[in-house]
């Protein structure tokens, strides 16, 4: 344990060099000429022999905090009685500097040293400097101030520091190196600090030789930098926020200044949320930004020195150009006129990639090393019109070979065409593009499909070639889960359906546009579901207008928005098809052109709607497709997706692998991954999820929230106990919606948070049956058996007969109606529970196993404790499962209830001879550190009550009684000798 433990991250070992250099004052060394020769240069970790180490020169990238490892080991020498003075060499008059800057420095510290000599030493300094202009008068004034200072320090022991070396002027710094390897002033350890330089720099060549140690900060691990993100907040962090931050920040992901500058930027925009407990953004990952302060990004970005003014703004222009599209240098070197706009752009690349700010590819492709810095560039002012640029890069190749012919050759010239929007006519800028999506579909859909959407923005509605391009883009961004893009048609599709048939062009013809552009309606219709927006939300910025009027007019695009509010998207509205849509839909469900085999046909759209309702409904529906078009277990995995409102699973199961895309980043395929994290039992990864979905909606762009992610999350925190933010999530869902997966979440919280008392209880349960009404009225049957099921459990325990009958009786009719898997599951647990039938609750234990769905098979366990015949086998495993879920309160007391009635002991969580977990002995650490709860919460990203009972659990485990027992267990190897360490 370090006796001044720093603050920094990552600089502790750094920050104690420092300290151990300034303590060396008042050395014992004769005389002021027999200074060192030359540097030695050591490693981080390495150490010179105490007193001898007079000089020490700190050095390390930009950013990397040697100002901040100075200061914090100077307070701490400080703290100890020791006095360090700053060697103020920025405040000379003479930019050019030198021995006479280097003299007013010198007098500027004695000046600080009062023991009542300060007029002799200034006299003979000053004397010696009226002489100094001859020959070896130099030599003379630096063998004065060498004696001068160590003069001093016989008396008032002190120590110097200088911070910022690369920028002091070449002559003071060679006067400076000059008096530290000749002259060295006895008694007098020097701190410098500053960045390395370039060779052939004077300050590189001249203090690191005069230093006896040259210590070197190395960039901070991606730990550390996480670390420091989390120090800075003051708050636990979702992980995510972490790697989105190293990722911007490149090669300066271990500069603390600009991860600190990422932050900072952060704060301003209101880019952070706090929600569920952590920290999370709301901005895409790929909008992080340094400060744009072109200050702070010429001091961060660029390695050797501050650029000016010129090369910052030169720097923001290309920043521009190469964020809209694809730059390489043959681009600007077919310029013609040396003086041009493309010359000078040009001229701007070859400064910085000198400066190691841009780097070339092997293809020549030009990019920022450091994304946060293009991206603060482009909110700077442009000096030039970036359009214009974009415009004559196009110009110089379409010269040459037309625009058909470029768009072939130079796909990549799409972007620039999309870039320049109206500075290119329409005749150039159509052909071009066309010809770049038709070239690049081949080996990269992503350029062909924005290749498309900008040809939009230049085709008029009536023109012919309109609905071909609307239908191919849609097509192509369905195939690889581009959503956002598909519901970025929504202006272009509702022009053309507005534009009148053209009798002219053929029946056959027109007939087949109509057909493709309701084929994009409907592809509208499905991408909008996967982001969980509705065209039917209350919520005007869930509502898109353009996209609702376009689904006005195609009835078969209706059907499928409508099955939205099914599976908790949106309010439930009735699903009326067009007379003769199935017929029309049923011989084909793939419809024409590329990746239409994605949409679902009216037939399939039918079934999924039907899957969270009556069986009868849902036979029906059935009935409708081929007989072997779906198995058994497809429809199973339908109606058990369909209980969750999880759309991606559900048309998982419907389409099938071959023609579900399930990549991408939409709403409903993250809300997919929660689902199955939840039964699988990895909560926090599916708590993550629900955060991702939450800040994703509240980001911008096409993405909507998710009600039923709102809702599973609140269920999670509510099965940890931790009801405050249970209810955080439920405060964000509308009262309007009722969804079976609410509902329960509702029940849940207003029980538990009355502590269960009779008339909260009583309150609890009312509004329960209310929501069950709602969802029945609504024809939402799918999960209702699990609102049902945690009614009778809160009935069962509160003696009341016959509102238990009459709830059972209830999920009995609920299962004659539904007849679902799940439903029968319920079932069967509420039979075991409220007639003690052991038959039935282990053969839902066995039907729960195999499905999947470890939180209700810790409710059978708990129902085999009462009923079963080996009550403690069955507490054992519930226990089991509740700690991988990491089950709180609420369920541990219904397990000790349980236990008590059957008279058998809960069992410890683990056996006390298993080994600690990765997570256990990384707690231990910082306890040995003497981190506080707080600090802990804050590096684990959780909270302090979890951090507390993670606490009692080790004590429990390792027979300490407080914190000093477990971190003298630790540091005396007490614990390793018990096996109780992996590997030791």
């Amino acid at each position: 344990m370090q006796q001044h433990p720093s603050p920094l991250v990552g600089r502790h070992g750094e920050v104690e060099d420092v300290a151990e250099a300034l303590r060396t004052t008042g050395g014992t060394t004769g005389g002021t000429t027999g200074g060192s020769t030359g540097g030695t240069t050591a490693g981080a970790t390495g150490r010179t022999a105490g007193a001898e180490a007079r000089t020490l020169l700190v050095t390390g990238g930009a950013g990397t905090g040697k100002t901040a490892v100075v200061e914090q080991a100077r307070q701490i020498v400080v703290q100890e009685g020791g006095r360090v003075l700053r060697f103020g060499w920025e405040s000379g008059e003479d930019p050019v500097g030198g021995t006479a800057a280097l003299t007013d420095a010198v007098c500027g510290v004695l000046a600080k040293v009062h023991d009542g000599r300060l007029p002799a030493r200034i006299a003979a300094v000053r004397r010696v400097q009226a002489r100094a202009t001859g020959p070896g008068g130099e030599v003379a004034l630096l063998s004065t101030l060498g004696e001068v200072l160590a003069d001093a320090a016989r008396e008032v022991p002190f120590a110097l520091i200088l911070d910022n070396t690369e920028r002091m002027p070449a002559r003071t710094a060679s006067a400076l190196g000059l008096l530290l390897r000749t002259f060295r002033p006895a008694g007098v350890p020097v701190v410098m600090a500053g960045r390395p330089m370039s060779p052939g720099h004077v300050t590189a060549a001249q203090l690191p030789a005069a230093a006896d140690r040259v210590l070197e900060l190395p960039p901070l691990s991606s730990a550390e930098a996480g670390e420091l993100v989390v120090r800075r907040l003051g708050r636990p962090v979702e992980p995510d926020l972490v790697t989105a931050v190293l990722a911007a920040l490149g090669p300066l992901a271990g500069s603390p200044a600009a991860v600190l500058s990422v932050l900072a930027s952060l704060e301003e925009r209101g880019g952070l949320l706090e929600l569920d407990g952590q920290v999370c953004l709301t901005v895409p990952e790929d909008g992080l930004r340094l400060r744009a302060d072109a200050a702070e990004l010429g001091r961060l970005c660029w390695p050797d020195a501050s650029p000016d003014a010129g090369t910052v703004a030169a720097a923001a222009v290309l920043a521009a150009l190469v964020d809209r599209a694809e730059v390489r240098l043959e681009d600007l070197h077919r310029a013609q006129s040396p003086d041009g706009p493309l010359e000078a752009v040009g001229r701007t690349v070859d400064r910085l990639v000198a400066d190691r700010v841009v780097t070339v590819g092997e293809d020549g492709r030009i990019t920022f090393a450091v994304p946060a810095l293009a991206a603060a560039l482009r909110t700077l002012p442009a000096r030039a019109e970036v359009r214009s640029l974009h415009a004559a890069i196009t110009r110089l190749v379409t010269d040459r070979l037309g625009a058909t012919a470029a768009g072939t050759r130079r796909p990549r010239l799409a972007g620039h065409v999309a870039a320049a929007g109206a500075t290119l006519d329409d005749t150039l800028a159509v052909p071009l593009l066309l010809a770049a999506a038709g070239s690049s579909v081949r080996f990269n859909q992503a350029w062909a499909v924005r290749s498309y959407h900008s040809v939009l923005r230049h085709l008029p509605p009536h023109d012919p070639r309109t609905p071909g391009v609307l239908h191919e883009s849609a097509g192509l961004s369905l195939g690889h889960s581009d959503h956002i893009g598909v519901l970025a048609l929504a202006e272009p599709l509702l022009a053309c359906l507005d534009v009148p048939h053209d009798e002219d062009r053929g029946e056959r013809e027109g007939r087949g546009d109509r057909d493709g552009l309701e084929w994009v309606t409907r592809a509208c219709a499905l991408s909008a579901l996967h982001e969980h927006r509705s065209p039917y939300a209350e919520d005007a910025e869930d509502a898109d207008p353009r996209y609702r009027a376009a689904l006005e007019r195609v009835p078969v695009g209706r059907e499928l928005a409508a099955l939205g509010g099914r599976y908790g998207i949106g309010p439930s509205v009735p699903m009326t098809p067009r007379p003769g849509s199935a017929a029309k839909e049923s011989g084909s469900s793939t419809g024409p052109g590329s990746g239409s085999g994605s949409v679902p046909s009216a037939a399939e759209v039918r079934l999924l709607a039907a899957a969270v309702g009556s069986s009868a409904e849902f036979e029906r529906a059935r009935q409708d497709l081929p007989t072997d078009a779906l198995g058994e277990a497809a429809l199973d995995r339908l109606r058990n997706a369909a209980a969750y409102g999880d759309l991606a699973g559900a048309l998982e199961a419907v389409l099938g692998e071959q023609r579900y895309v399930a990549a991408g980043e939409s709403t409903a395929v993250r809300y997919h991954s929660m689902v199955r994290d939840y039964l699988t039992g990895d909560w926090d990864s599916a708590l993550s999820c629900a955060r991702r979905i939450e800040t994703r909606g509240r980001s911008g762009g096409a993405a909507g929230v998710g009600q039923s992610a709102r809702a599973l999350a609140a269920e999670i925190q509510l099965m940890r106990g931790e009801l405050g933010r249970a209810s955080e999530w439920l405060d964000l869902i509308p009262d309007s919606v009722c969804h079976p997966l609410v509902a329960r979440a509702r029940l849940g919280v207003r029980y538990w948070s009355g502590q269960g008392d009779g008339a909260s209880a009583d309150e609890a349960l009312e509004a329960a049956r209310h929501d069950v009404r709602r969802a029945r009225g609504s024809g939402l049957l799918a999960g209702l058996d699990r609102v049902l099921l945690r009614i009778l459990s809160i009935t069962v325990r509160g003696d009341s007969p016959e509102a238990t009958r009459r709830t059972l009786e209830e999920l009995e009719a609920l299962y004659e109606e539904a007849a679902s898997p799940m439903t029968y599951e319920a079932v069967l647990v509420a039979r075991g529970m409220v007639h003690g039938d052991a038959d039935s609750a282990l053969a839902a234990y066995r039907l729960v196993r195999r499905r999947v769905d470890l939180p209700l098979s810790v409710d059978c366990c708990q129902c085999l404790t009462e009923v079963g015949d080996d009550p403690q086998s069955w507490l054992d495993e519930a226990m089991r499962s509740g700690h991988v879920l990491g089950i709180g309160r609420p369920v541990r007391s219904l397990l000790g209830a349980a236990a008590r009635r059957r008279n058998v002991s809960i069992p410890r969580r683990r056996a006390a001879r298993a080994g600690l977990s990765d997570r256990e002995v990384r707690l231990i650490g910082m306890v040995s550190d003497g981190s506080t709860n707080r600090q802990i919460a804050a590096r684990l990203a959780c909270s302090e009550k979890t951090v507390e009972q993670r606490l009692s659990r080790l004590f429990q485990r390792t027979g300490c009684r407080s914190r000093v027992e477990l971190a003298a267990a630790w540091l005396d190897g007490s614990l390793a000798r018990q096996g109780l360490v992996p590997g030791h």
